[in-house]
């Protein structure tokens, strides 16, 4: 088998990573130099939520999987990619949306859901998203899928500014399965070939709720 295409999905983090409201904005901060040290490095400061990341279990329980407790499987496999494109602001997807492109969805395989909302990235209409139904969800859950990723901030509904946060019933039915949820994608549309391998492997940060990835979907061949 040999790898013959990469397709990038990831967003570079950075001072101008657009961040969850109220999350810490990532910076990088030169400690050592070439002209000073012989050598360059620099101190990151970031949350665990930032740019293309992870969300493990533990995110949402107390009593559920550390993101450097979850098998490295999880982050990779063979991927479904669900066009749901050209929907309105905040509208929900649901199962009669999906179910038509989902029919090779089971365990082992990794669903993408491209809402094609990334090209919206670094504006406030970013958290004005489509979202996933929680039946949806639970429908892909059932049927054996464990990850879950989209090209927005969230699968679910992001609440709006001022108000009360929401159900969140799409991280609690995956991350409750023992599943994880890959957000802030970008690039799907560039997965023009089909039965992509999909990885998104996380940080190994030691007790987190989650960790940024280097996404990425390849075109392999014998």
């Amino acid at each position: 088998m040999r790898v013959t295409h990469v397709v990038d999905l990831s967003h570079p983090v950075g001072p101008q990573t657009q961040v969850y409201p109220g999350d810490p904005v990532p910076s990088l901060t030169p400690v050592a130099t070439l002209a000073d040290d012989g050598y360059n490095l620099a101190h990151v400061s970031m949350g665990t939520q930032s740019g293309t990341h992870a969300d493990a279990p533990f995110h949402f329980f107390d009593a559920g999987a550390r993101i450097d407790e979850l098998a490295l499987d999880l982050f990779v496999g063979p991927a479904v990619v669900i066009d749901v494109s050209g929907r309105r602001d905040r509208s929900s997807i649901d199962w009669a949306d999906i179910s038509a492109q989902a029919t090779g969805v089971g365990p082992g395989k990794v669903v993408l859901l491209r809402t094609g909302w990334a090209r919206h990235y670094g504006k406030p209409r970013y958290f004005d998203h489509p979202y996933l139904s929680g039946e949806a969800a639970a429908r892909l859950v059932a049927a054996g899928v464990r990850t879950i990723g989209i090209d927005a901030p969230n699968p679910d509904e992001t609440p709006r500014e001022g108000t009360a946060g929401g159900d969140w019933p799409v991280h609690r039915t995956v991350l409750g399965a023992g599943g994880v949820l890959i957000e802030n994608l970008r690039g799907l549309e560039e997965i023009d070939f089909p039965d992509p391998l999909f990885s998104a492997v996380p940080v190994r940060l030691a007790g987190a709720d989650g960790a940024p990835v280097r996404a990425m979907a390849m075109r392999v061949r014998p």
